[in-house]
């Protein structure tokens, strides 16, 4: 009867709720091995839709093939953005903590976007430069080709919201949202984390070659330290989105010498 006495404190009655928490090393990893098997399968299921829709058996050869198309590869990648938020939100839902907080989905001060955008520039002129004088294509072959796929199938611009919108998105969410977050957290600490991560992140690009995965590494770490200094998850996907709009437009250009 004691829970119906109004002179109990409510402190007495209910207990007291039990603070957010944050997913450390190994339920990062687990969970983020979750989150990237949601994204392929997403991207997977539009490639094979596409298999069984010009009514070929789905084999590695048809799949290979379908997936040469810039059309298949824009909505593959469009496909991953809600694969991801759903399987963060999932993820997120035990730490009893804000979605928005848990990713640093924070906008920052504009003095931070300018030094980021200054930062971001110098790197990759920088990376321009060893490139030719290395003799090697500026930009690597694999998107020269997926530009002009996606252009003579009329979906450019779709390549364009893919590339330069959903595809940095979901990955900014992933690799500076959710892996620094919880590896920042751990034993690994801050700057672990921005290896770490960028490490992950690199290897999620292996359509490319040494070079330019090298090239995505060095970006990776840049994006990881920005998010560390400012704690805006935001501010890494305005980043990756100039990037890859810039990287499609030299493409382009490029392609039309």
């Amino acid at each position: 009867m004691d829970a119906l006495n109004p002179e109990l404190p409510p402190a007495a009655i209910d207990p007291a709720p039990r603070p957010p928490r944050v997913w450390k090393f190994w339920g990062t990893a687990l969970w983020g091995v979750a989150i990237f098997g949601a994204t392929f399968l997403g991207q997977v299921g539009v490639i094979i839709f596409f298999v069984m829709w010009h009514g070929e058996a789905v084999s590695i050869e048809s799949i290979t093939h379908v997936a040469a198309s810039g059309l298949t590869i824009s909505l593959s990648v469009v496909a991953g953005l809600p694969m991801v938020l759903l399987a963060l939100w999932i993820a997120i839902l035990p730490t009893r903590m804000r979605f928005s907080d848990y990713l640093g989905l924070h906008w920052t001060s504009w003095k931070n976007v300018i030094v980021g955008v200054i930062a971001l520039a110098v790197l990759i002129g920088g990376w321009d430069v060893v490139s030719r004088a290395a003799g090697r294509e500026v930009s690597p072959g694999f998107m020269g080709d997926v530009l002009k796929s996606a252009q003579a199938e009329g979906a450019l611009w779709l390549l364009v919201v893919a590339f330069a919108g959903a595809a940095p998105i979901w990955e900014e969410l992933f690799a500076r949202g959710w892996l620094f977050r919880g590896w920042s957290e751990s034993f690994l600490g801050p700057y672990g984390a921005i290896l770490l991560s960028s490490i992950i992140w690199a290897v999620m690009h292996l359509q490319y070659d040494w070079f330019f995965l090298c090239e995505v590494l060095s970006i990776g770490l840049l994006f990881g330290y920005l998010r560390f200094r400012t704690g805006s998850t935001w501010l890494t996907i305005v980043l990756h989105g100039l990037n890859n709009l810039a990287a499609t437009i030299q493409t382009w250009w490029l392609a039309g010498q």
